[in-house]
């Protein structure tokens, strides 16, 4: 596609997005696979409809607030990317407009309260089980708030299981075949601590030395997909320094922290001002994302011990997480990994990889499209018949849960390592 684009006055972001639009031939397959589009049927809330509007914008032939709710609405999934025949690499397009938008665009004394309060509380594990804590006893007056701050407190658990403190550092069983860093992740350790207690049992049962940096915090992933480069590069920096070189691979089991991670030379490029410091910073998160493996991804490599049998027959269905498979391209390893497990039967359902509505903060902003897509993926569960549900993304789990619950279905959805953890332990 053909643009105006001022490349040079928009630095080099600019030339990321013009490229971007340049191979757009606006042929229209990506309309079926984007999860707003299916939903919204709109041309505008389909990649290619968003992409003339901020090639327009940054032409300056559309004003900004006019094209930005359409832009809103992408929940950032990248299904587009997967099956687009010309390549576009639309994350390359939207991730920085959103950071161009942000510093142009009005939003309402609520939604910047709102998104302050998701951005100063999700990514720090003890201000979030105290904000969840705090929302739990607020919950009688839900009503009387506004729409954003009512779906916030809709996703908070009735209740957070007892924090789980991880070591620093977790010991092969057997053999050591491979020494990795673990990233803890946010929201999860208030949520559901025993993910990571499981992921380090699950490597130290097949021989995997596992550290567990001090200190080290949010990935950044969060700040970054909402257009907040500043922050996303501060948390990705503060990481860069805490995790070591020498390991085999940094390991994360959130599908959104794996793909933050994998964007940390774009990150860093966005906002390289060509100095010797922003070298070294440019270098160094090429090394780190090239290190970063998701934990199905890295077992599945690695090759794991053959789980022991279920004590009973499991149907199970896998969904997904978008930045698993569109943005990390990783669907087969997961796959994989349960169907070792003997006595489970992975059962497919339909639509398994179109999102399920949670995307970062996406369940904040867009409640409404949130929920029908959180409704959709319920009922596609719920119609394969299976008895319980796994997938590699806590904000999928939460997600997922919740719109089962809604439907009066209690099946229990796990994370990929959990279900491997229960087999290896003869399913306690």
């Amino acid at each position: 596609m053909q643009h105006t684009i001022p490349v040079e006055s928009l630095g080099p972001i600019g030339e990321r997005m013009a490229n971007a639009v340049e191979k757009c031939v606006h042929c229209g397959f990506c309309l079926p696979a984007c999860p707003t589009y299916n939903v919204l049927g709109e041309e505008m809330d389909s990649p290619r409809g968003r992409i003339i509007l901020m090639k327009s914008v940054l032409e300056g032939d559309v004003d900004l607030e006019e094209a930005l709710p359409y832009v809103d609405r992408c929940l950032g999934c990248l299904g587009c990317v997967t099956v687009c025949p010309s390549g576009v690499p639309y994350g390359e397009l939207v991730t920085p407009f959103r950071s161009y938008a942000q510093e142009r665009r009005h939003r309402s004394i609520t939604q910047r309260l709102t998104r302050r309060l998701a951005l100063e509380t999700l990514p720090y594990p003890q201000r979030f089980r105290l904000a969840a804590i705090s929302g739990q006893i607020a919950r009688p007056l839900q009503g009387l708030l506004p729409e954003q701050l009512r779906s916030m407190l809709d996703l908070l658990p009735d209740s957070l299981p007892p924090a789980q403190p991880l070591p620093e550092f977790f010991a092969a069983q057997g053999t050591r075949r491979a020494r990795v860093a673990l990233l803890s992740g946010c929201a999860q350790q208030a949520l559901a601590p025993q993910i990571n207690w499981a992921t380090l049992r699950v490597l130290a049962r097949n021989g995997v030395d596992v550290i567990i940096p001090r200190g080290q915090g949010c990935c950044g992933a969060l700040a970054l997909h909402a257009g907040e480069m500043a922050l996303a590069r501060s948390q990705a920096a503060h990481n860069l320094r805490l995790f070591p070189e020498d390991v085999d691979a940094v390991i994360t089991n959130a599908a959104g922290c794996g793909s933050g991670m994998k964007e940390y030379p774009g990150l860093f490029l966005i906002s390289r001002d060509g100095s010797e410091e922003e070298d070294y910073w440019q270098e160094l998160a090429g090394r780190f994302s090239k290190k970063a493996q998701d934990i199905s991804t890295f077992l599945d490599g690695l090759g794991i011990e053959a789980p022991p049998a279920l004590p009973q027959p499991l149907k199970l269905a896998y969904h997904d997480a978008c930045h698993l498979a569109h943005a990390q391209s990783v669907t087969e390893a997961p796959r994989r990994l349960l169907r070792q497990i003997p006595n489970l039967t992975l059962v497919p359902i339909l639509e398994s990889d179109l999102c399920c509505g949670s995307a970062g903060m996406y369940n904040i902003e867009q409640p409404e499209t949130a929920h029908q897509l959180g409704q959709r993926k319920a009922q596609h569960i719920v119609k394969a018949g299976v008895q319980a549900v796994a997938t590699g993304n806590i904000g999928c789990m939460v997600q997922i849960r919740a719109h089962l619950a809604e439907l009066g279905q209690s099946l229990p959805v796990w994370h990929t390592l959990e279900v491997l953890d229960r087999a290896y332990r003869g399913w306690e």
